[in-house]
């Protein structure tokens, strides 16, 4: 059962977020013949003040 974990900065809409996980899933199947019913793809999303990036909170830029 391939699980595939999706961390992103928060904001995106769950119309993109069901994008993703379809087309996430869609090249897991085709790659691995893994069951489409068999293939978890977990998003977590952080908020801005809890991911940095070059010593900067993404929320300080």
């Amino acid at each position: 059962m391939p699980l595939i974990i999706v961390k992103m900065l928060e904001g995106r809409s769950v119309e993109q977020k069901r994008r993703l996980v379809r087309e996430i899933t869609d090249v897991v199947v085709k790659l691995t013949d893994a069951p489409e019913d068999q293939v978890d793809v977990i998003i977590e999303d952080y908020p801005r003040e809890n991911w940095a990036k070059g010593g900067t909170l993404f929320r300080d830029k």
